[in-house]
């Protein structure tokens, strides 16, 4: 299903436009009604009141207000540090250097300080440095441990980055526990924020630092009545320590989603299997001068970019809910407080591409593979890389403003994405062995005006540009939707793969044979990963293939594989497992060749079993 026609307006959606075979499943599947439309219905829910919370903020309203039928007011809130934070924090890690400013005091005037002043670590006066890893870990230690009343905070291990450092994230909630079983059992849809994926951006752990403590014991605290939320304040500890964009290894960990080659995505990956958020926000920092001034002779002019999931094969009610519940509130709460946003864009390494891209289309980055897994999915991006600590307060103010938002849209909207996930999930297990798909994806190619800021005066310059838009995609590559793929007994990597995204997978419990279709190489070619910008840092060449389909009877022997479509993550599986793509599992030798994998295009007939969870 392709994205909307044109940006910042999407098709309307109503029962009456979906496919017969969807209005089929829909009707199959009975218990899950389509969640009404549009947004602006009366409702009588109850939210808390929303109060500013800076350090001249009035003493806090009654715990709950009739909900608002409009966009959700911004909350402000400063961080006071947890007890014993100061004792938990430690020297903080070595940082190179802070730059000289990039620019002169006419375009630092346009971005003053918020009237609220945030306190956290990194945020201390004086200091050099953003809160150190040690810091950031005893923060949310001290908050869980401080835990009590009628929520839960729970800290949760994920594992430790390349180089040993504890990957950690902070668990809210009014359920019995902070485990899975027990949110999934809540009833209430769980929203996942993510910080410093790329270490080199700061602003964002240290909000998710101040909503941290908000949330567990502070104003934001009652939005727990409806919602559960899980936190990652720094996703790439390793990536933070030393000021650089990669994790330890050298690889883009945002692009690393799919592939899963680095101890931190796999993290994330287990925490979206386990704790199967309905909202995800990952929050980022972007280049402000760079290669913006060599090309365009120009400043980034936003507080905030922000974009949705566009990638091939997602849910048409997936940018319709993103855009409708969660990005026009954000932008509404943003301008209340007197920030600016646009859609997010970069242009590439190139100095002589002057073209400008919304964020990418391939199912590889944090953004649309979170899409993928049918969670409302939105990048958040504020104005810092390459700046240092200039405008740091304005950058962590952003961030608090807009994830606020995010989570009272969530509250609001806790029963319609309960609604909307179940029916996403059921649609995209319907479509096995029905219809066609979409293996590639680009976007179009339009021309806009872009605002960005004159260097000497710091005025408003509007730019026009080629604009390479996400939100209406070009099909590349389409294909007949099989009903699964059959995966070789060596394909053990892929399979581990596949599980830790949580796709479920069956292993052949007896020799059979199948209606399938293999993949007969006609090209190949050896490359690289390439995005918007230029070249991934990545681990290793990718093989670049053409293929052809063979249709005939396909042995499927006992202890091989079957990775059915007739599951949630469906659209997800045929990412990875389309060859002819560059992020698929054979382009980066996840499968070893090509004989190793096939579309089964009948229903399966031979003896199955399920693949327990972590196999291998």
């Amino acid at each position: 299903m392709l994205l909307p026609d044109r940006p910042m307006k999407l098709r309307p959606l109503a029962l009456r436009t979906l496919a017969p075979a969807a209005l089929a499943l829909l009707t199959a599947c009975g218990s899950t009604p389509l969640p009404p439309w549009p947004a602006d219905r009366p409702t009588t829910r109850t939210a808390p009141a929303v109060v500013d919370m800076g350090r001249a903020a009035a003493p806090a309203a009654a715990a709950s207000a009739p909900m608002p039928t409009g966009p959700a007011p911004a909350v402000v809130v400063e961080a006071v540090p947890p007890p014993g934070a100061a004792s938990a924090a430690t020297a903080p890690e070595a940082s190179p250097a802070a730059p000289a400013a990039p620019y002169g005091p006419e375009v630092a005037a346009r971005f003053p300080d918020p009237s609220t002043v945030y306190d956290t670590p990194g945020l201390t006066p004086g200091r050099e440095q953003f809160s150190s890893n040690s810091e950031i870990s005893g923060w949310l230690r001290d908050l869980a441990a401080a835990s009590g009343g009628r929520s839960r905070v729970g800290l949760l291990g994920l594992g430790a980055s390349q180089s040993g450092t504890p990957l950690e994230a902070l668990v809210l909630t009014r359920a019995a526990s902070t485990d899975p079983a027990a949110l999934l059992a809540s009833g209430k849809p769980t929203v996942l924020l993510v910080g410093q994926q790329h270490g080199d951006e700061p602003a964002p752990a240290e909000a998710l630092l101040v909503l941290a403590r908000e949330l567990a014991r502070g104003r934001l605290e009652p939005l727990l009545d409806r919602i559960n939320v899980v936190l990652v304040p720094r996703a790439n500890p390793d990536g933070a320590a030393a000021g650089k964009r990669v994790t330890a290894g050298g690889i883009d960990m945002n692009r690393d989603h799919l592939l899963l080659r680095t101890p931190e995505a796999r993290a994330l990956a287990r925490l979206q299997r386990d704790y199967q958020p309905a909202v995800t926000v990952d929050a980022h920092e972007y280049t402000v001068v760079g290669r913006f001034l060599e090309k365009y002779g120009a400043v980034q002019k936003f507080d905030a970019l922000l974009q949705y999931a566009t990638t091939a094969n997602l849910s048409e009610f997936m940018p319709r809910a993103s855009e409708e519940w969660f990005r026009r509130p954000l932008v509404a709460a943003l301008n209340r407080e007197g920030l600016s946003s646009e859609w997010y864009y970069t242009t590439s390494t190139d100095p002589n591409d002057l073209r400008i891209s919304m964020g990418g289309t391939q199912p590889d980055t944090g953004r649309n593979v979170y899409g993928l897994r049918n969670s409302v999915s939105l990048l958040l991006e504020t104005r810092g890389v390459g700046i240092g600590r200039l405008h740091i307060q304005r950058r962590v103010h952003t961030h608090v403003v807009a994830m606020t938002s995010v989570l009272q849209s969530a509250s609001q909207r806790a029963e319609d994405l309960g609604k909307v996930r179940s029916y996403m999930d059921r649609e995209a297990a319907g479509n096995a062995c029905r219809g066609e798909m979409v293996t590639s994806a680009g976007p179009t190619l339009q021309r806009r005006a872009l605002v960005m800021l004159d260097p000497a005066t710091g005025a408003d310059r509007p730019i026009e540009v080629d604009w390479n838009s996400a939100l209406e995609l070009r099909a590349l590559k389409t294909r007949g939707r099989p009903c699964g793929y059959w995966l070789a007994a060596s394909a053990t990597q892929a399979v581990e793969r596949l599980q830790q995204l949580g796709v479920q997978v069956m292993r052949v419990a007896e020799p059979g044979a199948v209606l399938g279709e293999s993949y007969r190489e006609t090209a190949r070619t050896s490359g690289e990963r390439s995005d918007v910008r230029g070249s991934i840092a990545d681990a290793a060449p990718i093989v670049r293939v053409e293929v052809a389909l063979a249709r005939g009877v396909l042995d499927t022997p006992m202890g091989s594989y079957y990775v059915p479509l007739s599951q949630p993550l469906a659209n997800l599986v045929v990412a990875a497992l389309e060859p002819d793509t560059q992020n698929s599992f054979f382009a980066n030798r996840v499968v070893d060749a090509l004989q190793s994998q096939a579309r089964v295009v009948g229903e399966p007939t031979m003896r199955l079993e399920p693949l327990p969870a972590g196999a291998f």
